[in-house]
């Protein structure tokens, strides 16, 4: 007989969509086999899925919810699951950030989060941590569907020019998330793209990366991070001192058009693909 491993559903999201999910599945008269044919997938995905060694998408459990009837039950619990892969510290900014209107992001190294390619997110996630690469990859895509969202935030964000030049992930990935940055920007008229180019010189995001959130009837945040965890504050003076140096880095920075020029130019020149950034709206 099979060692069929046993999950405590209470010890986390996952362990509690892979026990119900086997649950409902052994209901139903279903074998793993049964099931992947169903939906599309390996037995050995489902199986794995149903011991919490991997993480489910958000396709997977659309089409499990299809065949096992359950009323949308896996595509409401597959939120949970997949914020819950974020670092533990991480996940209080990302539920601020899911409710947030107002998203103000200046970045000096990478690429913000909710902008990055999946393999750009890889390899950033990938250069310290490799435990379950797959799930924390799998969270931060998942953070993006707020830019979807009917009322998604209005974000505006701030790129160092090293950020364009820095290769993660090699050529063939940066190029990908170069255009990337282009055509999101092109698709969402409320996201704003600038880069702070080099000969700005000394400018008021030398401190480093940080991130502004504003609610509608919440006070406004600032988040920070160091290589251990990240901080958030509501503070009145942090928030009034982060929108000071937030104006002064965009005003610094290129307009949006020329920043989308500048983006271009560095794909094709640096990374070896031509782009068109014609269509953007200008600063």
């Amino acid at each position: 007989m099979a060692n069929i491993k046993q999950l405590d559903p209470f010890a986390s999201p996952l362990d509690y969509y892979g026990a119900e999910l086997r649950r409902l599945r052994e209901a139903a008269g279903l074998r793993l086999a049964d099931l992947g044919e169903i939906v599309f997938c390996t037995a050995s995905l489902v199986g794995q899925i149903e011991t919490a060694l991997k993480v489910p998408t958000r396709d997977f459990s659309a089409r499990v919810d299809a065949a096992l009837n359950t009323d949308g039950m896996f595509s409401r619990l597959v939120g949970l699951v997949l914020r819950s892969q974020l670092p533990t510290w991480f996940q209080p900014f990302a539920e601020m950030e899911s409710k947030a209107t107002f998203i103000s992001a200046y970045e000096a190294q990478v690429v913000y989060g909710l902008l990055q390619t999946p393999d750009y997110a890889r390899a950033v996630l990938g250069v310290r941590d490799c435990n379950d690469l797959n799930g924390l990859v799998e969270a931060r895509m998942d953070r993006q569907r707020i830019l979807d969202k009917k009322d998604a935030p209005l974000m505006w964000v701030v790129l160092s020019e090293a950020v364009l030049h820095q290769k993660i992930g090699g050529r063939d990935v940066m190029r990908a998330q170069l255009a990337h940055l282009l055509e999101v920007t092109q698709k969402h008229e409320w996201v704003r793209l600038q880069v702070l180019p080099f000969d700005a010189g000394a400018h008021a995001g030398l401190p480093g990366s940080y991130t502004m959130l504003r609610f509608d009837s919440d006070p406004d945040i600032v988040y920070t991070e160091d290589f251990v965890q990240g901080h958030m504050t509501a503070n009145p003076q942090a928030v009034k001192e982060g929108s000071l140096r937030y104006d002064l880095m965009q005003a610094a920075a290129l307009s949006v058009q020329r920043s989308a020029e500048l983006i271009a130019s560095v794909m094709e020149e640096r990374y070896g693909q031509q782009a068109d950034p014609g269509g953007l709206a200008v600063a």
